[in-house]
C-alpha cells in the first residue's frame, strides 16, 4: 500500500520571544499560517525492516539528521512494528528558508505512517509525538491558521482570515536558527503585540492585521542580512499590503489582497531575486 500526504509551507504572520526557559528554549508566541506550497511524502512497506529514505533534493540528509528518518524511527520504536518502510520526499519548499519545511515533511510522514501502520492515533498524539522532534512539527500537523505557544507544542486553531495572495522570497543565504536564538537580546528590542494581532484576526479587521504583524527575530537577522529589509521595502513599494520575514528567516513574504496585485509584486521581484513563488494562504 502506498499513502501520500502533502507538506505545506508556512509563514509567520507574527513571532515574538517572550523569555529564555530553563530548559534553553525560549517561550514564544506565534501566529502560523500554511501556504500552497508543498512538498509531498510517499510511504510504503520495505520488504526489510529498515527506513529507506530517498528524495529529490541533494541539500537533504537520508539518515537521523532528517526530520522524516526520526518520525518514522520514532513510530516503529514506539509502537514496536516489525515491518520496514520506504519514504520518499519529492521536495519543492527552500531548505531552511524560515518555512518548516523539514518540521511539516515530518509531520506528514507521521500522518502517512499512522494510515500505513494502520496506528489510529489522533491529531493530538501525533502533534505530541511531534514535539519530541522538533519545535514546528506539531503546527505542522494541524496545519493552517494557529495561534502557537510554548516552544511550539501548544496550538490553538484559529478561524476566520482571508485566502490572501502571498509572494514569497528566498535570498541566496540561508540563516541557522539556533545561531539567530543565540543572538537574540529579548530586552532591548520591540516586541509585537501578537495577541492584538490574533484580535484582529478573529474580529477579520485585516487592516489592523497588517499594522499588527511583526517578527521579533528580524532584529537579529536583518543586521546580518540587510538584504531581507530591501526586499520588504520593494514588496511594500509594489503593492503589497504587508511585508515580514518568515520564522528566523531568511524567506521574505509579502501578502496582497488580489492575484493582479501579487502578480506585480512576484514580477518585480523575480528582477533581482531568482527563488520567488507566488502563492495563496491555506485556510481554514
Amino acid at each position: 500500500m502506498e499513502i501520500i500526504e502533502k507538506a505545506p509551507a508556512k509563514i509567520n504572520l507574527g513571532v515574538d520571544a517572550l523569555y529564555q526557559r530553563d530548559d534553553g528554549y525560549y517561550e514564544l508566541e506565534m501566529v502560523m499560517i500554511s501556504v500552497d506550497l508543498s512538498d509531498h511524502i510517499t510511504v510504503c512497506d520495505f520488504p526489510e525492516p529498515k527506513i529507506q529514505l530517498k528524495t529529490n533534493s541533494g541539500f537533504l540528509p537520508l539518515d537521523r539528521k532528517n526530520l522524516v528518518y526520526r518520525a518514522a524511527e520514532l513510530l516503529m520504536e514506539r509502537f514496536a512494528v516489525s515491518t520496514g518502510v520506504a519514504v520518499e520526499i519529492d521536495k519543492r519548499i527552500p531548505v531552511a528558508a524560515g518555512l518548516a519545511g523539514g518540521s511539516s515533511d515530518c509531520a506528514a510522514t507521521l500522518r502517512a505512517l499512522n494510515k500505513l501502520w494502520q496506528l489510529g492515533l489522533t491529531l493530538e498524539e501525533l502533534a505530541s509525538l511531534g514535539a519530541e522532534i522538533g519545535s514546528d512539527v506539531p503546527y505542522c500537523i494541524y496545519g493552517n491558521t494557529a495561534f502557537v505557544s510554548g516552544r511550539g507544542e501548544f496550538v490553538e486553531k484559529i478561524t476566520n482570515i482571508k485566502p490572501f495572495w502571498t509572494v514569497l522570497a528566498k535570498p541566496p543565504k540561508s540563516m541557522p536558527t539556533a545561531s539567530v536564538f543565540q543572538a537574540l537580546d529579548i530586552d532591548h528590542i520591540s516586541h509585537p503585540n501578537i495577541h492584538a494581532l490574533r484580535e484582529a484576526i478573529d474580529k477579520q479587521d485585516f487592516e489592523q492585521m497588517f499594522k499588527k504583524m511583526g517578527n521579533v527575530l528580524e532584529s537579529v537577522t536583518i543586521e546580518r542580512m540587510p538584504e531581507i529589509q530591501k526586499i520588504k521595502n520593494i514588496m511594500l513599494s509594489l503593492g503589497a499590503k504587508a511585508a515580514l520575514m518568515s520564522g528566523s528567516g531568511s524567506t521574505v513574504f509579502g501578502i496582497c489582497e488580489n492575484q493582479t496585485q501579487a502578480k506585480h509584486v512576484f514580477n518585480g521581484i523575480k528582477g533581482f531575486n531568482s527563488e520567488v513563488y507566488l502563492t495563496r494562504l491555506l485556510v481554514n
